[in-house]
């Protein structure tokens, strides 16, 4: 007996939508291990990880929704108990605290770094490290009004961001470098 079109069109978008969610999967678990590579920093809250180069991964990588798909997942999981976040750190008390603001700004540091990479008239090897600046900015975007919540806006920019900022640019570079000689496909 031969499949009917309707089955074979039905079988094909579900194979699709499987590729898709292991996408998302690998992305979230991605960022989970790189979040890991972990500082702790005794003077601030907030250490330094491996969670923003595996943001702007995520990002560069994935189509822009899901970019910030992969990435509310991981906030999700680690919200609900799954040992993801710094540390091996879970729970919504680390979502709710104060590095709260990073992990959600994640969600849309993926999707920025995603569309600008995707931008045709950007085809300049700039244009890779300006979206990772770009989602980088996102992040602190988030983070550091989150994080003034908790250590106020006198002391935010000692513990959230300027010793964060080697870090980053050394981040950005490893990720631009990796991506320049490994081609993204533009979705």
């Amino acid at each position: 007996m031969r499949p009917s079109v309707r089955m074979m069109v039905m079988e094909r978008v579900t194979a699709l939508l499987q590729v898709r969610a292991l996408r998302l999967v690998l992305a979230a678990l991605g960022v989970a291990l790189l979040a890991q590579v972990r500082v702790p920093l005794p003077f601030t809250p907030v250490p330094i990880t491996g969670q923003t180069l595996g943001v702007l991964l995520v990002g560069a990588l994935l189509a822009p929704e899901e970019a910030g798909l992969s990435m509310t997942l991981y906030a999700l999981l680690g919200g609900a108990g799954v040992p993801v976040f710094a540390g091996f750190g879970q729970g919504w008390h680390h979502i709710f605290g104060p590095t709260g603001g990073y992990i959600l700004g994640f969600i849309p540091a993926a999707w920025v770094v995603s569309t600008l990479m995707r931008v045709r008239a950007l085809r300049h090897p700039w244009r890779v490290w300006l979206a990772l600046l770009a989602g980088n900015l996102t992040i602190y975007l988030f983070g550091l009004p989150w994080l003034s919540a908790f250590v106020g806006w006198r002391k935010v920019w000692a513990l959230g961001l300027l010793p964060f900022i080697p870090g980053d640019l050394f981040k950005l570079l490893l990720t631009g470098a990796f991506l320049l000689v490994r081609p993204v496909r533009r979705g």
